[in-house]
């Protein structure tokens, strides 16, 4: 995520020189919708639509994938407050590519191969509920459920961190970007309620939802 959009293809170059494949997104709605595809994100906190401290926390409220600030804000103070916010590195501008080619080196070997992306990418199995983020399928009790896009995001997003209530305006963010409204997110739920049946979802009043045990 980067507001400069010739530095951002710039550093994008020399990443898939390095081999890596490499998303441009230049907003805080399309990270905050995109991030669960990625192994790894370099987040600038100069976003237009949202501070990128809150990127970095509505991330790391649903997802452990290894976070990197890139930014020119370089005090001390903005350093703590990036990590505190749950960045696992923290890189003030002007910087070395070759350093930070070897931060994401070291940020990688330590979150392992666990990264929410894997976790993502095939199936969830809770009890009778089965979830197939490849196929994009559902299946209860072994028939399958017909889903919207949209419902299937929001399921998947809850059932991937079935211990985390997830905040309802980080749901609203990562499903919809910035394109939302409170009814929209009640709606879906509902329809997948009917779908499935009430206990799958549950209402945390005040907070947002987290998955149930159907």
């Amino acid at each position: 995520m980067e507001n400069d959009a010739g530095e951002a293809e710039t550093l994008a170059g020399g990443l898939r020189r390095q081999g890596h494949t490499v998303e441009i997104v230049g907003t805080a709605g399309e990270a905050l919708r995109l991030h669960p595809q990625a192994s790894l994100v370099l987040l600038d906190l100069e976003l237009p639509d949202l501070d990128g401290l809150e990127v970095c926390r509505g991330i790391r409220t649903v997802s452990t994938i290894p976070v990197i600030v890139v930014t020119a804000r370089c005090s001390e103070l903005d350093r703590v407050l990036g990590l505190q916010a749950g960045a696992d590195d923290y890189l003030a501008k002007p910087y070395g590519f070759r350093e930070l080619v070897a931060r994401i080196d070291a940020v990688m070997r330590r979150a392992g191969p666990a990264t929410s992306a894997t976790a993502t990418a095939g199936v969830i199995i809770r009890g009778a509920l089965r979830i197939d983020a490849g196929a994009r399928e559902v299946t209860l009790d072994g028939k399958r459920v017909e889903t919207t896009r949209k419902e299937f995001d929001v399921l998947l997003l809850l059932a991937s961190h079935p211990d985390t209530v997830i905040p309802r305006k980080v749901l609203m963010e990562q499903v919809w970007g910035d394109s939302w409204s409170r009814r929209t997110v009640d709606t879906h739920v509902s329809s997948l309620r009917n779908k499935l049946g009430t206990n799958w979802i549950v209402t945390i009043r005040g907070v947002g939802f987290r998955f149930g045990q159907g």
